[in-house]
């Protein structure tokens, strides 16, 4: 047996147990596809809108069909044009994905597939289509129930999504385009993430292919059990660029308990604005690490201002709960019952503290918008031209100090610093006035990073500037 023989035969067994180990090593889903498949189903929502007529015929108006249709005495001609002002009932139709946790019917999906619907059918696997009734709808979480009447129905087992590893396998299952009982693949790419506006979830991402259709499917894991339900994507298309967000399923599931027995949900509130901590926050507040929540505005009057809680506070840990990134608060905070004391631990000003706040129930309340103004002024040593707020403007925006930004270049343009805000603390000192902010930017050293209390559009945040000449 020559040597480049055994050479080549080597060669040819390393690759085929190579494309062994592969095949061994990927997961098979037909099993899961089979059994779990039964429990999923498909939500039409159906809208009924009342529009007026428009000017377009159903096909372009032609006299001599016209003639030929009389002839005929048909009435109704459909090549006519219509009374405009005739109003029509047209139905708007969405559709998306649900799964079964109940055999007695009861099926979760997304609020937003059947928010505001005014019939919602379900169709089954076994492609039974049954009207169903929406027991509650969470826009926070965008969470709905639905019930429908069928009994003896396939229900998903429900997994642990706090076992969940960045790397595991999951799949989907669901409508997209309306093709129904569609599975998709792929693996968790990141889990707690916090998306903007999303402050109650914190989202398992995926890289499994979801596309309109999908929302309010379930996601599974490899042992068929439910872990999240297939929520959004991120896209510039509208369609799947690879980044997709489910919900996880203990959040999911007490929200549908709550809007099974209440209709509605009730949320733990402090009233307080929080922000991320960033290298330069954390150096303007003597920290040694970036972990917390860093109060960035209070509300009068709320349980956090009831009980000693101050902008510029880090909150390390909540109900004996460590606040390792700011997005950890809200879903404790939210997940506590209101009326109950719980144990905050806060840094402030270098010193750790813990406070005993009850918490209250979230109010439902709209965002009070700062007012702006046009005059003028000479710019600071930062590059911020600010005014004295008046008495109305105070009273809009419910403070009692600030000072108006009305044009903002270099430094503090670079670090964010907007035309329009209100700035309402420097280091977490009160601002009195214009002339004191000034007074105080001109005796920061050289080289040291100052941290910016700032209202804008009803929310606060603190925004660091190193100071450079």
């Amino acid at each position: 047996m020559s040597a480049k023989y055994i050479k080549t035969l080597i060669l040819f067994s390393i690759i085929f147990v190579s494309n062994a180990l592969v095949a061994v090593s990927l997961p098979d889903f037909t099993q899961l596809a089979a059994s779990e498949g039964k429990t999923v189903v498909n939500i039409t929502s159906i809208k009924n809108t009342s529009v007026p007529e428009n000017n377009a015929p159903p096909f372009p108006y032609d006299e001599h069909l016209q003639e030929f249709f009389k002839r005929f005495g048909i009435p109704g001609l459909p090549g006519m044009p219509p009374n405009e002002n005739a109003p029509r009932e047209k139905q708007v139709m969405g559709t998306g994905s649900g799964f079964i946790i109940d055999s007695d019917g009861v099926i979760i999906t997304n609020a937003h597939v059947v928010n505001d619907a005014d019939t919602v059918v379900v169709k089954l696997n076994d492609q039974r289509e049954i009207q169903a009734e929406v027991l509650g709808v969470d826009k926070r979480t965008d969470v709905a129930v639905l019930k429908i009447k069928a009994e003896n129905l396939p229900k998903v087992s429900i997994g642990d999504p706090t076992k969940l590893k960045v790397g595991e396998w999951v799949a989907a299952i669901g409508s997209p385009f309306g093709l129904e009982s569609t599975m998709t693949v792929g693996i968790v790419s990141a889990l707690g993430r916090n998306l903007p506006q999303e402050n109650y979830v914190p989202f398992i991402q995926t890289d499994v292919a979801i596309n309109p259709g999908n929302s309010g499917g379930p996601l599974f894991n490899t042992s068929g059990e439910v872990v999240g339900i297939n929520s959004q994507i991120y896209s510039r298309t509208g369609g799947y660029m690879g980044l997709s967000f489910a919900i996880p399923i203990d959040v999911a599931i007490d929200v549908a308990n709550q809007l099974k027995k209440d209709g509605k949900v009730s949320r733990g509130w402090l009233g307080i604005a929080i922000q991320e901590i960033n290298k330069e926050l954390s150096e303007s507040f003597g920290m040694k690490t970036t972990k917390g929540a860093l109060v960035a505005g209070v509300e009068k009057e709320s349980p956090a201002d009831k009980g000693g809680l101050k902008p510029g506070d880090v909150i390390l840990g909540f109900d004996n709960k460590d606040i390792n990134i700011s997005s950890d608060l809200p879903k404790f905070v939210s997940s506590t019952k209101p009326n109950t004391k719980v144990n905050v631990k806060i840094l402030r000003k270098g010193k750790e503290d813990n406070l005993i706040i009850t918490i209250g129930e979230m109010p439902t309340e709209e965002v009070i918008v700062a007012r702006k103004n046009s005059d003028q002024n000479k710019v600071n040593r930062i590059g911020l031209v600010v005014k004295d707020l008046t008495p109305q403007q105070k009273k809009q925006i419910n403070e009692n100090s600030g000072i108006l930004v009305i044009d903002s270049q270099e430094l503090a343009s670079n670090a964010g610093i907007r035309k329009g805000d209100v700035i309402l603390g420097l280091n977490n000192n009160p601002i009195s006035s214009a002339q004191a902010f000034n007074q105080a930017i001109k005796k920061i050293p050289k080289g040291k990073t100052i941290a910016l209390l700032v209202y804008r559009n009803g929310d606060t945040l603190y925004v660091p500037i190193k100071i450079t000449n």
